[in-house]
């Protein structure tokens, strides 16, 4: 399946088009990357071959793979073994004091703390299945156990509902399915006396989160509640449409792990009025909502915070539960996104103008609000991969690696107008790296090897302290911050490995699989596709729409990673003249 998209025929720059409404002239295309665009020898594709980018990136040694790898690996365990040394059963590590770190209990309003440390061991929970990934069943099963001996959500402690599920309920959930299925690719990894422990207390951690959907007149969950308490009574009435849209993936496995719809009901209730808030005039939805009145309280709409997972979910929910009104609304939100939000040339490796670009505008008219766009859109290349629009996510991920390369660092807001950080912080944040895996996977281009590699050179300069490896505070200067958040463990070092080893289970299993959205391993399986319960909502008018006869659903048990022509696999994924002009744009010359 390929997306049609519609394009500006004339090939507007970003500057010539930048206050406009795009695409008002519009002309539909269909860019299907499995078409040669044009019929000439595989040797051709060499003719450039004293081009500085083709030096550089077009082959990857093998022993340089297995170099690349080890040190992928040594990353993950110098982090995790000084966080079990140092810090557990603390949630984080601080990695230049080599102390843990918990709730901070005197300053509750500390929310960038508080939303997502709950004193529950968050990093050894988010880490489970990275240890599998890694080959490492004995300290698995360790880790397993200690999770069952000593973690309780029996809690006095305020988390967001979002942060919660995508770390801690999907890591109980994947590790659960992984110990208990012979089939999966590990094998049978399970030990004797386990007794669906995990299960239990993911069950137990989602009743927790229950009480955000309660007393909220749209059914969009409220942003925080206390695992002992539910909602406190001084909560906000405003939400992220990513934070309260990115529960179906966990909550509908762990429904249909356990036979209760409660808990997909609740998470697809508020994905449905979420969409049913969209705008009428460009299908875009705002970031930041009123859950009471429905009222968009941010009308700013774009790709990154606040956003950026919902989209992802409603293609993955889609895979994994087979369920069609979850593709129909990502097919329409993609839509929306190219039509609105796109800026640039019509195609990613043909003709003239500005590279393509992802700009953040105004929910209803389709407007420019702002210049910058934030590092977790990194996340977008990989999930264009996922949708077969392999194209696109060539040309966007090369930005982004542009912005890597001069700093080192993704800066967690960049300006590209002025070609300069607008917010100066990196957290070890993973979504470059995904979408680079995910690249790789697609095409097995050894461009993508040199990225990772490139990334896991900058980590080891600019991040690594004493104790593990710390939050970069500037990406300029590279003063640091002493936090070493979860998804580094379970998301960058994890990525950064897979990316390196072609002979990990993962990729020679027979079963499909996705990941979530905090990077754990989930079975594209026949069971979750399966409800014992009927129909949980009429069909609604405007989200359950008959689909055009021309835009099918993608194949949901089958992979888009052969769909490359064979040409792409021997020469840049980018044309170099088109990456040279990247790199200028983010100013690296």
């Amino acid at each position: 399946f390929y997306w049609c998209r519609r394009i500006d025929p004339k090939g507007n720059s970003w500057s010539q088009r930048i206050h406009g409404h795009i695409h008002e002239n519009a002309a539909t295309t269909c860019a299907n990357v499995g078409e040669a665009s044009t019929k000439r020898s595989y040797l051709s594709f060499f003719d450039g071959n004293k081009d500085e980018y083709v030096r550089r990136y077009s082959s990857f040694p093998d022993t340089l793979k297995a170099k690349m790898k080890d040190m992928a690996k040594d990353m993950f365990y110098f982090g995790y073994d000084n966080y079990m040394k140092y810090a557990f059963p603390e949630d984080e590590l601080n990695p230049i004091d080599c102390k843990g770190r918990g709730p901070d209990v005197l300053n509750p309003s500390n929310i960038n703390i508080n939303d997502v440390l709950g004193n529950y061991s968050l990093t050894l929970i988010d880490t489970l299945d990275t240890l599998l990934v890694l080959g490492n069943v004995t300290e698995f099963h360790k880790a397993v156990k200690l999770v069952i001996d000593t973690v309780s959500f029996d809690k006095d402690s305020t988390v967001q509902v979002f942060e919660a599920n995508i770390r801690i309920l999907g890591s109980l959930i994947s590790s659960h399915i992984l110990l208990t299925d012979p089939k999966h690719p590990f094998g049978k990894v399970g030990f004797d006396d386990y007794d669906n422990e995990l299960l239990h207390m993911a069950h137990d951690l989602a009743v927790r989160l229950l009480p955000a959907f309660e007393n909220t007149s749209t059914g969009i969950p409220y942003p925080r509640v206390n695992l002992k308490t539910g909602v406190p009574p001084d909560s906000i009435n405003e939400t992220c449409t990513a934070g309260a849209g990115s529960l179906l993936v966990e909550f509908g496995i762990l429904s249909r792990l356990i036979g209760d719809s409660t808990f997909e009901w609740v998470a697809r209730r508020a994905v449905r009025a979420l969409w049913n808030l969209r705008s009428n005039e460009t299908g875009l939805l705002g970031n930041v909502v009123n859950i009471q009145t429905g009222q968009w309280v941010s009308k700013q709409s774009g790709l990154g915070a606040g956003m950026d997972s919902f989209y992802e979910y409603l293609l993955k929910s889609y895979l994994l539960f087979g369920e069609k009104e979850d593709y129909r609304m990502f097919q329409a939100a993609y839509e929306s996104i190219h039509n609105h939000m796109r800026r640039g040339r019509e195609s990613c490796n043909e003709g003239e103008g500005d590279p393509p670009l992802y700009v953040n505008v105004n929910m209803f008219s389709g407007e420019i609000m702002n210049t910058w766009i934030d590092s977790l859109q990194a996340f977008f290349p990989g999930l264009q991969v996922l949708n077969g629009d392999v194209d696109n996510a060539i040309c966007l991920h090369a930005f982004y690696y542009a912005i890597w390369k001069r700093f080192g660092a993704l800066p967690e807001r960049y300006n590209w107008q002025l070609q300069a950080p607008d917010v100066l912080f990196y957290p070890l944040r993973p979504e470059l790296v995904e979408s680079t895996y995910l690249l790789y996977q697609a095409t097995k281009n050894p461009f993508y090897l040199h990225v990772g590699m490139d990334i896991l050179q900058s980590l080891e300069k600019n991040a690594k302290v004493r104790c593990g490896y710390a939050t970069l505070h500037h990406v300029v200067d590279k003063s640091k911050e002493d936090r070493m958040e979860s998804f580094f463990l379970s998301e960058t070092c994890k990525y950064l490995y897979l990316l390196f080893d072609e002979d990990n289970p993962l990729h020679k299993s027979d079963n499909k699989y996705i990941f979530t959205t905090e990077g754990h391993v989930v079975p594209i399986d026949k069971r979750f596709r399966e409800k014992q319960w009927n129909d949980l909502f009429p069909c609604e008018e405007g989200v359950l729409a008959e689909q055009e006869p021309n835009k099918r659903p993608p194949p949901s048990n089958t992979s888009n990673c052969n769909r490359i022509p064979e040409e792409r696999r021997y020469t840049l994924p980018l044309k170099s003249v088109y990456m040279r002009q990247i790199d200028n744009m983010v100013g690296l010359f």
